[in-house]
């Protein structure tokens, strides 16, 4: 059973939000599992403006960016960052951000999402 949960926590499909102004936003996961002898693992979201092109290369296109250099996107509003178990965040801001009540909309979202294994498929 854990071992089927596991493999679905890494299936990273974009997720899809809308906030409360009617904003949408494109939600990129990516999972970084530290082995320094601590069972750490950081679940990383990267946060874009949703143009709603239907193209799913565009999501493809944002995928496995590491946050080491300047994400120049447009639509790029930042990242949030998630540890386990302890479920602590913390939220980069890109050029253009969320505002409080955005980002407590989002991180409200992802942790229902996070607690919800049969989601994840």
């Amino acid at each position: 059973m854990e071992k089927a949960a596991n493999a679905a926590f890494f299936n990273m499909e974009p997720l899809y939000f809308k906030l409360s102004s009617a904003q949408k936003l494109m939600i990129i996961p990516d999972t970084l599992a530290h082995l320094d002898g601590h069972p750490v693992i950081t679940q990383t979201y990267s946060l874009f403006k949703d143009t709603d092109t239907g193209n799913p290369l565009i999501a493809r296109s944002k995928e496995n960016s590491l946050h080491l250099e300047e994400i120049n996107d447009p639509n790029y509003l930042g990242h949030i960052d998630f540890e386990l178990p302890d479920k602590l965040f913390s939220y980069h801001p890109g050029k253009m951000s969320l505002e409080n009540g955005e980002l407590e909309q989002v991180i409200e979202f992802l942790s229902n999402h996070r607690d919800n294994p049969q989601k994840w498929n």
